[in-house]
């Protein structure tokens, strides 16, 4: 946990930092019951890790899908942290088993964003 965190302030002093913009599309009928257990189990141990989470945003035109963002604080930091998260107990022993069979498909598309990524044009 203290690598992440440190990873990620390290990044942050440079202002530049790695986005994985994440859509899923979830079996019918079976959203909300993912995200529940996406933002009470998930986000947490993301956050504990030192990965950090904007969204979930709910799509107002598929009743399946969303999106959020994952965030890293540079590129090399991105396979070791993730590895933390999906090689630790949480995911192995619980979140795996309950949130893939949920999931028809989901799409990654990682960029770099820097310190105008809060700023809307």
């Amino acid at each position: 946990m203290r690598d992440g965190i440190f990873l990620f302030l390290r990044a942050m002093q440079t202002l530049r930092m790695i986005i994985e913009m994440r859509t899923y599309k979830i079996k019918p009928g079976l959203r909300a019951e993912f995200l529940e257990i996406f933002e009470s189990r998930s986000v947490p141990e993301h956050q504990k890790i030192g990965m950090k989470i904007l969204g979930p945003f709910l799509s107002v035109e598929d009743a399946g899908t969303f999106f959020f963002m994952r965030a890293f604080p540079d590129l090399e930091s991105r396979d070791p942290l993730k590895a933390q998260f999906y090689e630790g107990k949480l995911w192995k022993e619980e979140l795996e088993q309950k949130l893939m069979p949920m999931i028809e498909k989901y799409d990654v598309v990682v960029v770099e964003a820097d310190e105008d990524l809060g700023r809307w044009r």
